[in-house]
């Protein structure tokens, strides 16, 4: 005998709606995070505009499986919830830290607002392009990840103009042919993805709570970690394509 599924009370439904909804407004949150992070980096006060960015991580990390979990595309379909992410992302992933970069004195003062331009073009473009990811959920190019490339630009402070060659090249990287792992959606030695986040969220609050004044172990464990991420699908290509 066939299962007979009970409708669904308007009340209930009504529920089910105000939820979804409140799912869109954690993600919009995120926006006003930003504005906070924006206000701390124009008073130059450069460690809690990197905290306000982490909670916007955090802020960001939750809101996919929330939505996904409370089937917000259907509950609330006038909104677009990826529409939403990519606003938001854009604010909190490119907008704030390219200001941090461009107005730190990290970067050679010629070329830095051209280097700010240049980031926020490539950004946009990057955001609008659909092939951003692969069929296997990696980034195609360096994603846009500015706010990861500031904090480790005042992590590492290096002299302006290899900071400044740095930059220059992240943005040249932006559409080049490689893939950077995706640290929540690629399938692949997730575990140890997971792991590493884990590290690099302790790592990373606790260079914040000394200001960035932290000595070469905890430099060296962010840069691992960074490199993790950002190597680890070409060092696997090159092993398989060794064994083939």
């Amino acid at each position: 005998m066939d299962q007979i599924t009970e409708p669904v009370s308007a009340p209930a439904t009504s529920r089910m709606r105000a939820a979804a909804l409140a799912v869109h407004i954690i993600t919009a949150m995120g926006a006003g995070i930003a504005l906070i992070a924006m206000l701390e980096a124009v008073r130059e006060h450069w460690t809690n505009m990197f905290a306000w960015l982490g909670v916007a991580l955090i802020v960001d990390a939750i809101d996919g499986p929330l939505a996904r979990r409370l089937d917000v595309a259907r509950l609330q379909p006038n909104w677009s919830g990826e529409t939403l992410d990519l606003v938001v992302d854009f604010v909190t992933y490119v907008f704030v830290p390219a200001y941090a970069i461009t107005a730190s004195n990290m970067l050679l003062p010629l070329a830095a607002p051209v280097l700010g331009i240049g980031i926020m073009v490539s950004s946009a473009l990057y955001f609008a392009d659909r092939r951003m990811k692969a069929a296997d959920n990696h980034f195609r190019g360096f994603p846009a990840l500015w706010n990861a490339a500031a904090f480790y630009l005042f992590l590492l402070h290096p002299p302006p103009a290899l900071a400044t060659l740095g930059v220059a090249v992240l943005i040249a990287l932006t559409f080049a042919p490689f893939h950077v792992l995706h640290p929540f959606r690629v399938v692949r030695l997730r575990w140890l993805t997971m792991w590493m986040l884990g590290a690099w969220a302790v790592l990373g609050i606790y260079t914040l709570v000394c200001d960035f004044n932290v000595g070469a172990p905890i430099i060296a464990g962010l840069c691992a970690i960074a490199a993790y991420i950002v190597g680890s699908d070409a060092v696997i290509r090159l092993i398989k394509s060794f064994k083939a």
